[in-house]
This record gives structure tokens, sequence and C-alpha cells, in this order.
């Protein structure tokens, strides 16, 4: 068996990813890549924290190293249909951070983010989760 040529990376081990949603995406681009018979080349797979909790839920594609943040079941359908069916990666929901590295949220006591997220989607705040809500 050869490698796979794209493997995408579902963050659902953080503390807030499985909350925002992320084992729903995890289905779906698992269901979506099974349905369209590319699981010979494409293999999706759950992630372990990715250091950016509250940007969340996360989908990283590689080996096109894009990662895309606060991903909702419609966009992972787009991110389905454009990323993994075409090569296209989604401009509009990438995740752009200035620096690499780790860029969690200072968060309450009860695990909600205490400020504004400022780092994705050139700093709109997206999800209730960036708001802090």
């Amino acid at each position: 068996m050869e490698p796979f040529a794209m493997h995408v990376f579902v963050c659902t081990g953080g503390g807030t990813c499985p909350h925002q949603g992320s084992v729903a995406v995890h289905a779906f681009l698992k269901e979506a890549v099974a349905r369209a018979r590319l699981k010979s080349r494409v293999r999706v797979s759950q992630a372990g924290c990715l250091d950016q909790c509250g940007h969340g839920p996360l989908v990283v594609i590689y080996p096109d190293d894009v990662w895309y943040s606060h991903v909702s079941l419609e966009e992972a359908q787009a991110i389905f249909s454009e990323h993994i069916l075409t090569g296209r990666p989604v401009d509009a929901l990438r995740f752009r951070v200035g620096e690499p590295g780790a860029h969690k949220l200072a968060r309450d006591q009860n695990g909600r983010p205490t400020q504004r997220c400022t780092l994705c989607r050139d700093g709109r705040a997206v999800t209730a989760a960036c708001e802090g809500e």
C-alpha cells in the first residue's frame, strides 16, 4: 500500500474542540471521503490537542500544510468540496497567525475564552468561543 496523498487532521482531543463541534466535523469529513471512494488516497484522523485552543474546531491538511479554524459543518463541506476534492485551499477559512507556536486564549475557570480572538481569520471573532460567551 502506498502512503496517502492527503492526510486530514481534525482536533478532537483538546479541552474546547469537542464542545465546539469538532467530533461532528471529523465524522462528516470521514464519511464524505468514504462516500467519494477516496479512502485509499485521503486519510481523515482525529488529532489530539494542536495547541490552538479557542480557535477550534481546527482542520489541518497535509502535505499542503493548510490549517483551518472555527470550522462548522457547513465550512467542512466547503473544505471537502474545494480542498479535498480539487486540491484548492479555501482561503477565506484559513487559520492565519503572525508567529508560529502556541496561540491559546486566556480562559476563565469555566474554560471559556476571556478575550476576543485577534489571531484568526484576520481578527474577526466568528464563534461564541472567540467572543467569550
